[in-house]
Formats: C-alpha cells, sequence, structure tokens
C-alpha cells in the first residue's frame, strides 16, 4: 500500500503541469469576478470545467501511451488524403501560434502585476525581465526542470489561496448548494462560459501529449498517469474554486478589477501580509501561464510537424523562444491590439471543439486503440463534454466575429 502510494505521488508531474497552465491570471480574475458578481451560485461551472478537463486530457494521455505517438500525429494519420491533412495541419498550426503570441503579453502582465507590486516597479518594466526568466528557462532547461517547476508553481498557489479561503470561513451550505444545485442567474452565461473556458484549453492537449512521453515508458504506466490526471486537475479545480469563494465571501457585490483587491478586506487578519500574500499568489499564477504559452505553441508545431527530440529539440526551443520574445517585447511596449486578441479569440472558438472531436474519433478507434478504446460509458460522458465544448467554442467565435465588427 505505502510502495503504490510512494509510486503514485512520483508519478505525478504531467497533470501538474496542464493544472499549472490553465490556473492563470485570467482564470483567477474570472473566479474572483465570478464570486463577487455571483457569489458561491457559480460554482457547479468550476465542477463541470474540470470534469471535462479531466475528460478530455485523460483521453490524451491513454492516445499517447497506447500509440506513443503525438496528438499531431495520431490526427495527422486519421486523414488519408493528403489535402485534407495539409489544411488541417496548416489550420492547427496557425491557430494555435497565432493564439499563444497574442496571449503571451498578457500572460506576462498578469504575472508582473503580483511582482510590480512587492518589487514596486511598474508593469510594463517587470514583465520583459519575468520574459527573459521564462526564455532561459526554455532554452536551457529540459523536462525535469519544466515540471518541477510548475510543481513549485502550484505548491505556492494552493497554500496562498486554499489558506486564504479557509481563514475567511465561507459559508459551507452557501458552497455545497453553489456546487450541487446548478443555477444561471441573470447576467451569468457569459461568466459561465468564461469560466469554463479559460480551464479548457486547446494547447494543453499538445502539452499533456508531449508531457506524457517524457514522463511514461509504456501503456504499463497508464493507471499511474490517470491518477496523475485526476489529481492534479482535481487540485487544480480547488484552487480555481478558493480563489471564487474568497471574492465571494469577501467582495460580493462589488466591482473587481484587479484580485489584489481580495487583500483588501483580509487586512484585519493579516494584517500588512495580505496583499504580500495575495501578491505571491497572483505572481504564481501568471508566471505558470507565461510559461505553458510558448511551451504549448512549442508542443502543438513539434507534434504536427514530427520533430523528434520532444521538448530537447532545437526546433522545440526555437519556437519557444520566439513565442516569448514576442511577449517580452509587446508587454515591455504595452502593445496589446484589440484586433488580435479577437481574431485568436476566433481561431480558438474554431480549434478547441475542432480538436476536441478529433481526439472522440481517434479514441474511439478500435483498430488503433484495441481493449483501450472508449467503452459505451465513456463515450456518453465524453459525448457530452465534447458537444458542451463545441458549443463554447462555437460562441466564442460569434463574439469575437460580433466584437471585431464592432471594434
Amino acid at each position: 500500500m505505502l510502495k503504490n502510494t510512494s509510486k503514485l505521488l512520483k508519478s505525478l508531474g504531467p497533470g501538474m503541469i496542464i493544472t499549472a497552465s490553465f490556473i492563470g491570471p485570467g482564470t483567477v480574475t474570472t473566479m474572483s469576478q465570478s464570486g463577487a458578481g455571483f457569489g458561491y451560485s457559480l460554482l457547479w461551472a468550476v465542477l463541470f470545467s474540470i470534469i471535462a478537463t479531466i475528460v478530455l486530457q485523460e483521453m490524451i494521455i491513454r492516445l499517447s501511451l497506447v500509440t506513443r505517438e503525438g496528438l499531431g500525429e495520431a490526427i495527422q494519420d486519421l486523414f488519408a488524403h493528403k489535402v485534407g491533412k495539409l489544411i488541417l495541419v496548416c489550420f492547427t498550426l496557425i491557430a494555435v501560434t497565432i493564439g499563444c503570441a497574442a496571449y503571451i503579453s498578457g500572460d506576462l502582465i498578469g504575472t508582473s502585476l503580483g511582482a510590480s507590486y512587492l518589487l514596486h516597479l511598474p508593469e510594463h518594466v517587470v514583465a520583459p525581465i519575468i520574459g527573459l526568466i521564462i526564455l532561459l528557462i526554455g532554452l536551457f532547461g529540459n523536462y525535469q526542470i519544466l515540471e518541477k517547476i510548475m510543481i513549485g508553481l502550484m505548491v505556492v498557489m494552493g497554500i496562498i489561496f486554499i489558506t486564504t479561503m479557509i481563514i475567511i470561513r465561507p459559508d459551507v451550505i452557501g458552497i455545497l448548494k453553489g456546487i450541487f444545485i446548478p443555477s444561471l442567474p441573470d447576467g451569468s452565461l457569459l461568466t459561465v462560459i468564461a469560466l469554463i473556458g479559460t480551464t479548457v484549453v486547446p494547447y494543453n492537449f499538445f502539452i499533456h501529449s508531449t508531457a506524457v512521453h517524457e514522463r511514461f515508458d509504456s501503456i504499463k504506466a497508464l493507471r499511474f498517469a490517470r491518477w496523475d490526471t485526476i489529481i492534479s486537475i482535481s487540485i487544480g479545480g480547488i484552487i480555481s474554486a478558493a480563489v471564487l469563494i474568497s471574492a465571494a465571501r469577501l467582495m460580493h457585490g462589488k466591482k473587481i478589477t484587479s484580485v489584489i483587491q481580495l487583500a483588501e478586506p483580509l487586512k484585519p487578519l493579516l494584517g500588512d501580509a495580505a496583499p504580500i500574500a495575495i501578491s505571491i499568489g497572483l505572481f504564481a499564477a501568471g508566471l505558470s501561464s507565461a510559461i505553458a504559452s510558448p511551451t504549448g505553441a512549442a508542443a502543438t508545431i513539434s507534434s504536427l510537424l514530427k520533430w523528434d527530440k520532444g521538448m530537447n529539440s532545437k526546433k522545440y526551443k526555437t519556437v519557444f523562444a520566439c513565442i516569448i520574445l514576442i511577449g517580452m517585447i509587446t508587454s515591455a511596449l504595452g502593445f496589446e491590439p484589440l484586433q488580435v486578441l479577437l481574431v485568436a479569440q476566433a481561431l480558438n472558438g474554431i480549434i478547441l471543439p475542432t480538436v476536441a472531436i478529433l481526439i472522440f474519433i481517434i479514441i474511439n478507434k478500435k483498430g488503433l486503440m484495441g481493449s483501450h478504446a472508449n467503452n459505451i460509458w465513456l463515450n456518453i460522458i465524453g459525448g457530452l463534454v465534447v458537444l458542451v465544448v463545441t458549443f463554447l467554442g462555437i460562441y466564442s467565435l460569434v463574439d469575437a466575429i460580433n466584437n471585431f465588427i464592432h471594434a
């Protein structure tokens, strides 16, 4: 028993990277605004987003361990027609690369919010410095270093946000109602979509596929890879929910423009340490997301173009460097054009349901997956998740087009 538990704990890694990836400034801000605006009532959406992420990412690890290929290779193998394959590969490359490049500036700025408060420096000065640190990690690090950094950031986020939730003594009955009795208060639909959309991230499919190959040797490790995914993403859900619950308890009815506002009501409890604690948590969330953006672009391109050596490939590191350099320059200049972000949102609105549907199709190919193909219950659960993700993608696409027209 103890031996299996120890082995399980040692196998934690790829799932932690995915979790650290989706808990970024956007997630923290969205959870804060949700709690402040709607109290505990949207906690069910957080639970659904975590279940959806676990379901989709479990399919990824199963596919990766059975085929010993990346997600990009598996998608290519699905298409016999060269033109169709080329169109899909090019579209995915463009969509993910533009998305990561467009959002990296915001990730660095989000990271700098916490650091600038602690260092008393302007955000546009701190952001490129953080970008330089990430660039060095990408160029001179390897999978093991990335995994340790992401796990460390997860620990920091967990300590800060979960401890905050415990200290403030929230309404337990209200929390349970929010989790298990779904409701949709007036004006909350966009927030629900944002809550789920910040957790289910397209490039995380490719990151996870690459990370699984780096960490696990064969299908024999599937049980441990599954537990890694379930435990890691569940911890991420608890951290996300903790932010929402804290905002609901401390800031309900107030407008939140920055998560650092959570520090103000905590001052009677933590004194001058309150803003420092929240800033450290925000910095950890931002840094994990900022590392994930270039990692996602590099993992996606590497998989689709079938580059060897994974994260140690020079080509992989080149893509990583290009994305983070874009973020460093744009964050230093304060350049975050609305049109580029709307294009990225529109592309992600297409790529998320497309990739989710393709994963669902591949995982049901018995000739490829054998006994590890989906059974009827996994198909029911997976089918529901894919339908919801498809709706989110279409809604995001329509919203981006509408905003682009009226920009």
